[in-house]
């Protein structure tokens, strides 16, 4: 239980909230046993003699009123509870899923953190907000009940009580099977949101290859596996409603027997034992309640352990506690014998022993066959990964000492896949500034050779994009990356194939948007094509994660044996091909 009782901590803030819900219950019970109490004085007094009608009359309305406007505010506030609680632990998981590093999103699928935010989470709700709250008040009813039977007959009382225990071992063992087939249920579920997703993210090549019926019949086989599990539970809580009722059977079995013979003794009045029996079968009510409200509990338990297991998961990008700010543009960056390799590989290291040094304003490209390592290598600088060994350093400190937020300030970004958000034009390129003026978000732009295309859009800046970008070509999509990346204006620029999948048209735009783009900054250009990197004040070849050759271009060609030499005779032939292949 160790995970619910982690969870209730969350609800500490709101105890003023708790203790009203808990004079609520109080006053919910008190009204509860007072029906079962005013039975004695209907069948001795009111029903034979009429005897203090009026007195009673009054007395049932009263505790109706009572017991109603209990389970009223017993109920809003404790729902006022949890759905503050579950708020506050959604925002801390989300917000804490968004802190963690590269790796963290590569070891896990969308839909498995989608599932723990609304499956798990609303889990957690019903148990703090329903669950708990039925534990509590019914927990009170059945101690007033139970109060009221032992102020009649505490001998009879003790006798409708003995199969009490005997029904507590099954309850618990029950209540372990469920919180196991419950985690399966999550997991089953978790396992057919990712299956959905993947399908709907990429729609275009499920419909292009004739996939529809083939995903279609994947995510039966995920729903069938959750139905499975789904049976399980219910299983396991089908079972629960007939233990109860046989242990009320039993009760009710022992009244009758006992009772009779304190009645002929004179011992009970035929009131007495009227409302004893009436009192219970009300405890039969709220003892069922109970039962369920244990399998409740299980279910949030496991739902809880899923959801600590994340919150528990650290990123091994830390900033450190006495973590420096960086406040000016850099003059130097250097990587000084970097070695990287991901959890899962780090016997065989993706970067091996890089070491380079980069002045202000330059611009390095980063060439080399696919795997080199050379996504990998930017990917370190704004720290989504830490090193393995040795260092990178921005004017001689390591960046591992300075705070992520103000290093990822100096840092702009665009990439081949483009991220665009279900929002405005507007919001997707001030998304690097928020408080950017449309004067500014208009002059970006316009930098971008974005503004023509935009100003075309039916209202302009204000256009939704819909989700991703889908609305945009690939070369519009790539400008608005653009655009965003000259308004944070930050000094270094990390471009990582920005123009590879674009045609011709597009790329000519593209490229004179990034010249505007680099200029006066510190660039790491990672380009598909040479051409691109003509200019460039140093080339860097990477091979299996080493650099073998650096130089300009000029250099590099002069070196016929070199790695950057066949890498570009290779794109020349590549080129050639594809200039006599439309004339065939």
């Amino acid at each position: 239980m160790q995970p619910l009782f982690r969870l209730f901590r969350y609800a500490a803030p709101y105890r003023g909230r708790l203790a009203a819900a808990f004079v609520a219950m109080l006053f919910y019970a008190a009204g509860s046993a007072a029906l079962a109490y005013l039975i004695k004085p209907i069948i001795d007094k009111v029903l034979p003699s009429r005897e203090d009608l009026q007195i009673t009359a009054v007395a049932i309305i009263a505790a109706y009123v009572c017991k109603g406007l209990g389970s009223y505010f017993s109920e809003y506030l404790m729902a006022d509870v949890g759905q503050r609680v579950v708020t506050d632990l959604r925002n801390l998981l989300y917000h804490h899923v968004l802190d963690q590093s590269a790796t963290f999103f590569k070891q896990r699928t969308t839909g498995q953190l989608m599932s723990r935010l609304t499956n798990d989470v609303g889990q957690v709700q019903r148990a703090v907000s329903e669950t708990i709250a039925d534990l509590i008040r019914e927990s009170v009813a059945l101690a007033g009940y139970a109060a009221l039977l032992f102020y009649y007959d505490y001998g009879l009382a003790l006798v409708c009580m003995t199969g009490a225990p005997l029904v507590l071992y099954p309850l618990v063992r029950l209540g372990q099977r469920l919180r196991r087939t419950t985690r399966l249920s999550q997991e089953a579920l978790e396992h057919m949101s990712h299956v959905s997703a993947e399908a709907f993210t990429g729609h275009r090549i499920v419909k292009a290859f004739g996939a529809e019926t083939r995903e279609a019949e994947r995510f039966g086989r995920a729903a069938f596996r959750l139905y499975r599990a789904n049976m399980r539970v219910t299983r396991v809580l089908s079972i629960l409603p007939p233990l109860m009722e046989l242990l009320g059977g039993v009760g009710i079995v022992a009244a009758l027997w006992y009772g009779s013979r304190e009645i002929v003794s004179g011992r009970l009045t035929t009131g007495d034992f009227a409302s004893f029996v009436a009192a219970l079968f009300l405890m039969y009510g709220p003892a069922k309640k109970l039962s369920r409200v244990n399998a409740s509990i299980q279910q949030a338990v496991a739902s809880s352990e899923r959801i600590f297991e994340l919150l528990d998961t650290h990123s091994e990008v830390i900033e450190a506690p006495d973590a420096i700010e960086l406040r000016k543009p850099p003059d130097a960056i250097e990587f000084r014998h970097v070695r990287f390799g991901y959890d899962d590989a780090r016997h065989r290291p993706i970067l091996k022993d890089v070491t380079l040094t980069v002045q202000a304003g330059q611009m390095i490209a980063i060439v080399g066959q696919s795997g080199a390592g050379k996504t990998t290598l930017v990917n370190l600088l704004p720290r989504f990964y830490d090193v393995t060994d040795g260092a990178i350093l921005i004017d001689g400190v390591d960046i591992r000492r300075v705070t992520l937020k103000s290093l990822r300030s100096q840092i702009g970004l665009v990439t081949q896949e483009t991220v665009l958000f279900d929002d405005t034009v507007a919001n997707n390129i001030a998304y690097a500034a928020p408080g950017a003026s449309i004067v500014e978000i208009e002059a970006a732009a316009r930098a971008a050779h974005a503004h023509e295309f935009i100003s075309a859009m039916p209202n302009g800046y204000a256009s939704k994009i819909a989700e991703r970008g889908q609305r945009l070509s690939g070369g519009q999509r790539q400008r608005l990356a653009i655009a965003r990346a000259l308004l944070r204006n930050a000094p270094i620029l990390i471009l990582d194939e920005a123009t590879s999948s674009l045609d011709t048209e597009s790329e000519l735009l593209v490229q004179d948007a990034l010249a505007n783009l680099m200029l006066n900054r510190t660039s790491f250009v990672i380009a598909h094509r040479l051409s691109t990197v003509r200019r460039a004040d140093l080339i860097i070849v990477l091979e299996a994660g080493e650099i073998v050759e650096m130089g300009r271009h000029d250099e590099l060609l002069a070196r016929p044996e070199g790695a950057y030499a066949r890498l570009h005779a290779l794109q020349l032939l590549g080129m050639k091909r594809d200039e006599v292949t439309p004339a065939r």
